[in-house]
């Protein structure tokens, strides 16, 4: 399965295949409908904690990695990861793993789509 990240305000594609919201707070501006979502697995994003201190940050990216990771080993977020990782076992032939950041490389999209392409 091909795996991508996407910025929710990005048009709808059809190559997105199955769209989920990995974010735990809905992106302003952005209707239900306008969305077309799949999924909304906001307990997967990271904890309000963790999200404030990281505010987006490039360099505390790694840190930031390292402990978002162990949350999601460890803590509330892991049975939603554990259905992020089953949506990976259907038969779609793609996943987009939507967010709302306005930074494309340092969000936790990225770190998901991470953990689901080395399993």
């Amino acid at each position: 399965m091909l795996i991508k990240t996407k910025r929710i305000y990005e048009a709808v594609d059809r190559e997105d295949g199955v769209r989920v919201l990995v974010d735990r707070v809905w992106p302003r501006g952005v209707s239900k409908d306008a969305a077309q979502l799949d999924y909304w697995l906001k307990e997967v994003g990271p904890s309000s904690e963790l999200r404030k201190w990281f505010a987006h940050d490039p360099d505390k990216y790694e840190e930031f990695k390292q402990k978002y990771k162990e949350e999601l080993e460890n803590g509330k977020q892991q049975e939603a990861l554990q259905q992020l990782k089953e949506l990976t076992k259907d038969n779609h032939k793609q996943l987009t793993l939507l967010f709302a950041a306005k930074d494309e490389t340092y969000n936790q999209a990225n770190v998901l789509k991470e953990i689901l392409d080395r399993q």
